[in-house]
C-alpha cells in the first residue's frame, strides 16, 4: 500500500519512505526514547473547539488527540525497525478532564511499557502531586501555563505568566525529593530568553537540584536568534535538561549541541503536531509553517510539485539533528546518548526509588515495521 493513514489528516507515503531510506535508516539507532509525547481519548475533552478557536492557534487545527491504539500504530509505522519506548501525556488544557486523562495516559503506557508524566494543576497541594508520582509508570509532571486557569483564549490567555505561577513551590518540593522528571515548557513570548525565565530557572535549580527539570523545545528556541537569547545565558549548568521536540532549525540544534552537549539533550518528537506533511522555514526571529493541507493558517502556499515533495514534520526534525551532528562531527556515541541513552538514565535512577509496587510491569520497547 502506498498511503497508510496515521492519524487525523496524517498519512505516510511512499514520499515519507524515501526519506527514511535517504537520511535515517542507516543513521538513527536501533533503539530510540522520544521524550516528548501527546495521547488521550478523545472522550475525555470537555470542551467544544469551535473554528474560531482553531483560527486562533494554529495548533488546535494540527493537534487533535489520538487514543493510545492509534499512538501506538503511528509510532511502529514512522520509526520502522525501531524500538521505541515513549514518554507520554495527554493535552495539557482544562478543556479536559485531567485526573482522567493522567489516569488514561498512565494504565495505556503501563500496558505498552511505555512512561507516563502526570499533567498538574497548579492548586494541587504537595500530596497530591506525591500520589501521582508513586502510581505505576508515572515518572514525572508536566506542568503548563493554561493549567493555571480556564481561558477561551487558550494559550495566550496565560503565556506571560511566571513559572512559578503554574509550578509551585509545594509540588517542586515533592519533584526534588522525588528526583522526578518535569517537562517544562516555558512561557513568554519571547521565550527562553526572557529575563524572568532565566531567573526563576536558576531559581529552581538552586532551590530543588535533584529535580530533573527537562526544558522543552529546547525553551521553545526555534530560531537562531532565540536560540542564542534562551540556551547561552543557562549552557553552563551541568544539571539542567533540554529536549528538542518541534525544533527542526539545523542551526538551533547545532547551537544547542555544541553549547549544553548531547549529554544533556534527548530527543522529543512533539507528536502528534509533526505528523503534519511540510517545512518550516525561517525568518530572523520568526518561523512559517508550510504544509500541503488547507489549515487556516496555511495562507503562504508553494507549489503543487513542491508541496508534493513534502515529509513528516517529524523526519525533518530527525534530518535537523543529523546535519547539526554531522556538522560538528559527533559520533555514534553522542547520537546513541540523544536518541536513547540519557533519557534511559534518567528514568532508571527516577524508578529505582519508587517503591517496589510502583516500578512498570515490564520494561520495553516495541520492535516496530512499518506497513
Amino acid at each position: 500500500m502506498d498511503e497508510i493513514p496515521l492519524h487525523h489528516v496524517y498519512t505516510y507515503n511512499a514520499v515519507d519512505r524515501a526519506f527514511w531510506r535517504e537520511h535515517l535508516e542507516d543513521w538513527l539507532p536501533r533503539r530510540i526514547v522520544d521524550a516528548h509525547f501527546h495521547f488521550i481519548d478523545p472522550c475525555y475533552q470537555i470542551e467544544t473547539i469551535t473554528e474560531e478557536m482553531r483560527r486562533q492557534y494554529w495548533v488546535l487545527e494540527t493537534n487533535l488527540m489520538p487514543t493510545a491504539e492509534v499512538a501506538e500504530h503511528c509510532v511502529r509505522t514512522t520509526f520502522p525497525g525501531r524500538e521505541v519506548q515513549v514518554l507520554a501525556f495527554g493535552f495539557p488544557t482544562l478543556g479536559w478532564d485531567i485526573e482522567a486523562s493522567n489516569e488514561y495516559v498512565r494504565r495505556e503506557c503501563l500496558r505498552r511499557g511505555w512512561r507516563a508524566m502526570a499533567l498538574t494543576r497548579p492548586t494541587w497541594v504537595a500530596e497530591q502531586v506525591a500520589w501521582l508520582l508513586d502510581q505505576p509508570g508515572v515518572i514525572g509532571i508536566k506542568p503548563f501555563y493554561s493549567m493555571i486557569g480556564y481561558s477561551r483564549q487558550l494559550r495566550e490567555g496565560h503565556l506571560e505568566a511566571d513559572i512559578l505561577d503554574f509550578l509551585p513551590h509545594h509540588q517542586l518540593e515533592v519533584i526534588n525529593e522525588r528526583r522526578a522528571w518535569v517537562v517544562l515548557h516555558v512561557p513568554k513570548a519571547d521565550r527562553l530568553g526572557h529575563p524572568s525565565n532565566q531567573r526563576q530557572i536558576r531559581e529552581i535549580r538552586r532551590l530543588y537540584p535533584d529535580a530533573r527539570l527537562v526544558i522543552a523545545h529546547l525553551g521553545r528556541c526555534y530560531t537562531r536568534p532565540h536560540a542564542e537569547e534562551g540556551l547561552l545565558p543557562l549552557a553552563d549548568d551541568p544539571g539542567l535538561y533540554f529536549d528538542n521536540s518541534a525544533v527542526i532549525n539545523p542551526d538551533v540544534h547545532e547551537l544547542a549541541l555544541r553549547a549544553i552537549g548531547p549529554e544533556r539533550i534527548v530527543y522529543g518528537s512533539d507528536n502528534p503536531v509533526f505528523y503534519m506533511r511540510g517545512r518550516r522555514q525561517w525568518r530572523g526571529r520568526t518561523y512559517i509553517n508550510r504544509t500541503s493541507h488547507p489549515f487556516h493558517f496555511n495562507t503562504e502556499r508553494e507549489p503543487p510539485e513542491v508541496e508534493a515533495r513534502y515529509t513528516l514534520y517529524m523526519y525533518e526534525a530527525l534530518r535537523g539533528i543529523k546535519t547539526a551532528c554531522e556538522r560538528l562531527g559527533l559520533g555514534r556515541d553522542a547520537v546513541e546518548a540523544i536518541f536513547h541513552g540519557n533519557a534511559e538514565r534518567i528514568v532508571a535512577d527516577i524508578e529505582s526509588r519508587k517503591p517496589a509496587a510502583a516500578s512498570p510491569v515490564h520494561a520495553i520497547a516495541h520492535s516496530t515495521e512499518a506497513g
